[in-house]
């Protein structure tokens, strides 16, 4: 059976799962973190990538690299020096998590990396197509809908509330 991957590689918790059809790695995982510390001192200045790390518990190597990506997508401005450190590019309130998903790993979903709406099934397997483009659309509702100001300040859309009050959600299955 295909299996789409979202954007990433491996759970950041927990290490990769055989029977996980949608997995965020470490790198998402460590970017959306980063952006919400972001967020969460927007209008206080810069935030030194020493702070974020330690906040977020994030190696500093690797939060560099991925605060490099985030500046390459127009998502945070950095300033070097004594005087240096990070902000967000845009107000936090105009930033989604899908956007700094994107910039650090790609597309929302694949198959194989190739888009779902790219993909081309053949006889009875034909309509995993729209399973596939149904899935991004999901992730999509939800990473779209949610801005870093909203995981920031603690207050997620009623939708994204709804999904995650549901016993199921939370239920591992295997």
């Amino acid at each position: 059976m295909h299996r789409p991957d979202a954007e990433a590689g491996e759970a950041s918790r927990g290490g990769s799962s055989d029977n996980a059809a949608v997995r965020v790695s470490a790198k998402a995982d460590y970017a959306l973190r980063a952006c919400v510390e972001l967020a969460a001192a927007e209008g206080t200045g810069h935030v030194k990538g020493e702070r974020i790390a330690q906040a977020q518990e994030i190696p500093l190597k690797f939060l560099e690299n991925i605060l490099g990506d985030l500046r390459q997508a127009g998502l945070v401005r950095s300033q070097r020096g004594v005087e240096g450190g990070y902000w967000l590019a845009r107000p936090a309130a105009e930033i989604t998590l899908a956007e700094v998903i994107r910039a650090v790993e790609g597309p929302l979903a694949n198959v194989r990396g190739v888009r779902p709406d790219a993909l081309e099934y053949h006889g009875s397997s034909e309509p995993l197509r729209e399973v596939w483009v149904a899935v991004r659309a999901s992730l999509r509702s939800v990473l779209e809908e949610v801005t870093l100001a909203d995981v920031a300040g603690g207050e997620l859309p009623a939708a994204v509330r709804e999904l995650a009050a549901d016993p199921e959600a939370w239920a591992p299955h295997p």
